[in-house]
């Protein structure tokens, strides 16, 4: 197993993931409790296909999930820099269909589907009473393979700061996470994530959330590459491109554990 931190260029920073290769598929109760086990947002496991795809599937500590991003970084990140593997781009089938990732420098590029978003007059009480303060307006976005996601957006970078959410109200909301966002001052836009529902309260980094980003933000500022940090306490630094009815997420990753599991 390899712990991956994304989305930096530095250990201790950006959105910790463990990636862990296989010769076969455990069972999905074994990787489960791996994934327990490991604590972190995301458990990444990944098994060698024919035609050079790679079978890759995502866990959190409670659930599987449809779609992550910095755990699809960390395992390029594994795949090019510890195992030797020298294909580009490399071609993953997920829960959320084929996906493709490249080199871009010296950053990782992922290539993901667009989120579709909706306006959100009327959201539930609990959003802003969570959150602990009233966002200017709301959508939903069918982030990571669920539309019940809220796009939250706020008024100023501080805004987004300031936020101390009660968890407990949030998980209220049933199966749905929480993206607040708001311009940013030395980035395009800034983000927080959260999702209690799925054993994480906040994710320090979380790529797929950006699938709902990008296209937001491209349409608000006119422009389709973008400078997006996310300001967890470990923070992230993302650049995203809206490009031919997907996003293209780049950023950088850095190995902090190598570890074998013994089960």
């Amino acid at each position: 197993m390899f712990q991956v931190d994304a989305f930096t260029d530095r250990v201790f920073a950006g959105n910790p993931a463990a990636v862990c290769p296989l010769a076969e598929w455990l069972p999905p109760e074994r990787m489960q409790a791996i994934a327990r086990e490991n604590n972190l947002s995301e458990t990444a496991f990944l098994v060698e296909q024919p035609d050079a795809v790679y079978g890759l599937r995502w866990f959190t500590p409670t659930t599987e999930v449809d779609l992550c991003g910095h755990a699809t970084l960390a395992s390029a990140h594994v795949l090019w820099n510890c195992l030797g593997v020298e294909r580009d781009p490399l071609r993953f089938d997920t829960r959320s269909g084929r996906l493709e990732v490249g080199r871009q420098g010296a950053m990782i590029a992922l290539r993901f589907p667009e989120a579709a978003i909706e306006a959100c007059p009327n959201p539930p009480e609990a959003l802003a009473v969570g959150l602990g303060a009233p966002p200017v307006e709301v959508h939903t976005a069918g982030t990571g393979g669920r539309k019940s996601t809220y796009l939250a957006v706020f008024g100023s970078e501080d805004d987004i700061r300031g936020l101390d959410p009660d968890f407990r109200v949030l998980t209220g909301l049933g199966d749905a996470a929480v993206i607040a966002t708001a311009p940013g001052g030395d980035a395009d836009f800034v983000s927080r994530y959260f999702a209690p529902a799925f054993g994480i309260d906040e994710d320090p980094v979380t790529g797929s959330a950006h699938c709902a980003l990008t296209p937001y933000w491209s349409e608000r500022l006119g422009k389709t590459r973008l400078h997006a940090r996310q300001l967890s306490a470990r923070g992230g630094e993302l650049f995203c491109e809206r490009r031919d009815g997907g996003v293209v997420i780049a950023g950088r990753a850095v190995l902090y554990m190598e570890a074998t599991v013994t089960v």
